[in-house]
């Protein structure tokens, strides 16, 4: 089964749902009735059974992208504090959807990003689902439920993933679930959906964007619901919007000046490498080289950079490399994203700009499309170029120490990979990238404590217990770093036993 149904019953549950029917006000429920830590803990154990799915997309492109956008809508909102936690992720699937979780925890789906007309349109999502948490919406109802709700829940999320292969099975937790929760009365009142309104559309506007994105997108889904009622965006089954909220919307912004925002290039790269994820690759491809041929495009070199991804994802490496070819041409004669090799002529430039993601972004495709045609001098420059200019970007980061473990430069890449964790200690990614180059190089020990840290950063505690005993039964002789793991462990066996209380 795939996250989907997660998806709804976590989104029904948590996120911005509100029956036909009126509910009763939850009350102003005490913070004290469950602490930031408890519900962190919550939504760390909700996201070890969303990370363990297929659908879970582990891009660090659009998650740095989301990331980027949230943090920047998050700065300028005056409800935050300084320790509410934020994530945000992308799942892959085409329905237009998006959930917020305990703990700060906020799931995109790639429909709902590609379907946003504009970056302003994505933020006003962004906005409503940060309000929810600011205004401490989901702490409240989980407190006023008394951990029956934890209970439930973590036994649903277990359900629903074990039942992946009986459709039926699945249904049938769906359904209980619903009756569940209408019974338990879980959902947000209307209120709670008109405050998180009010509160995101300052937060849009506090951050830049044009505010009249929420009223388009959300005026948008109620067409294509009201034409398409078996059809309709599960955004609205899930979020349900009355043309009340609408109307609420347009009219504190009506008074507004005019604003008209320009999409950021890493908007358009982030949805256009989205496109070329979707449906069959072949099909894909097809679309990519039909738009590009009849010119029906904003941007050339947005186009062109999804249709290289529809063509690496197609595994057409030569047609990529001479794609990328043309990519670079008009990327010369557009200032708007930066450049940093002139691939024709073979000179190092420099073209200034306001987004740094976005050429980060092309240097590494560039890379990628030169490793799959065996140019790997050519592409280990490449990333050594851009590494220099983007030190910190995790995808750059990991294709190049994935690029060097691929071609058995094992001491490189963890001379490499150490290096950045000495900087960076908090990317998963990286550790398991560490522990594959252990592997190679027999020490068994070093291994397990690299993966013991990548679960730990997943909030996997229970594996990174196994993985640590597992690392002290392959000692290696060495006396201290024996002694490291031994004391990681008992840590780590502390933060486990506190998320278990915080479950209970």
């Amino acid at each position: 089964m795939k996250l989907a149904c997660l998806i709804i019953v976590l989104s029904t549950w948590f996120s911005t749902i509100s029956f036909a029917h009126e509910l009763p006000e939850l009350g102003d429920v005490s913070q004290a009735s469950i602490t930031p830590h408890q519900e962190r803990q919550l939504g760390l154990s909700i996201m070890r059974q969303v990370r363990a799915d297929p659908s879970y997309m582990d891009d660090p492109e659009i998650a740095s992208y989301l990331g980027n956008l949230g943090h920047k809508l998050i700065a300028n909102s005056s409800e935050a504090s300084a320790n509410q936690l934020f994530e945000f992720f992308a799942i892959d699937n085409p329905a237009i959807n998006a959930f917020a979780l305990p703990g700060g925890f906020m799931g995109f789906n790639s429909g709902l990003i590609i379907a946003a007309q504009s970056e302003s349109e994505l933020a006003a999502v962004m906005s409503h689902e940060i309000a929810h948490v600011t205004q401490k919406h989901l702490a409240r109802m989980i407190a006023a439920q008394k951990y029956d709700l934890v209970k439930q829940l973590a036994a649903l999320a277990v359900a629903i993933v074990a039942s992946r292969a009986d459709a039926q099975a699945s249904q049938a937790v769906l359904i209980a679930s619903q009756a569940s929760m209408i019974q338990s009365k879980l959902d947000f009142t209307r209120n709670h959906e008109k405050e998180a309104d009010r509160i995101g559309l300052s937060i849009l506007l506090d951050a830049g964007f044009n505010p009249q994105g929420m009223a388009d997108f959300f005026e948008r889904l109620q067409r294509a619901g009201r034409f398409h009622e078996n059809g309709a965006p599960s955004y609205l089954r899930t979020h349900p919007i009355t043309y009340e909220r609408i109307a609420d919307i347009e009219n504190r912004t009506r008074k507004l000046p005019y604003r008209q925002v320009p999409d950021s290039i890493d908007f358009l790269l982030v949805r256009a490498k989205l496109r070329a994820l979707q449906g069959n690759a072949r099909n894909t491809v097809r679309q990519f080289k039909t738009r590009l041929a009849e010119k029906r495009y904003n941007n050339e070199a947005v186009e062109r950079y999804g249709y290289i991804h529809a063509l690496l994802r197609a595994k057409k490496y030569k047609q990529a490399n001479a794609e990328l070819a043309l990519l670079y041409q008009v990327l010369h004669s557009d200032s708007s994203i930066p450049v940093l090799t002139n691939h024709q002529l073979g000179e190092t430039v420099r073209i200034e700009s306001k987004s740094l993601i976005a050429g980060a972004m092309i240097e590494t495709l560039s890379a990628r499309v030169k490793l799959t045609n065996g140019d790997t001098t050519d592409a280990y420059n490449a990333y050594k170029t851009a590494l220099k200019i983007y030190p910190q970007y995790r995808a750059l980061i990991h294709g190049y120490a994935q690029a060097l473990i691929e071609n058995k430069q094992i001491d490189t890449a963890l001379e490499f990979i150490t290096q950045k964790l000495q900087l960076v200690q908090s990317d998963p990614q990286l550790f398991s990238l560490q522990a594959q180059c252990y592997e190679l190089l027999g020490d068994k020990m070093l291994k397990h404590r690299a993966l013991a840290e990548s679960y730990l950063l997943k909030g996997h505690y229970a594996g990174a217990v196994d993985q640590l005993k597992t690392a002290l039964q392959n000692s290696n002789g060495n006396f201290y770093q024996l002694s490291s793991v031994e004391a990681r462990l008992k840590h780590v066996e502390t933060l486990r036993e506190e998320a278990d209380k915080a479950e209970k």
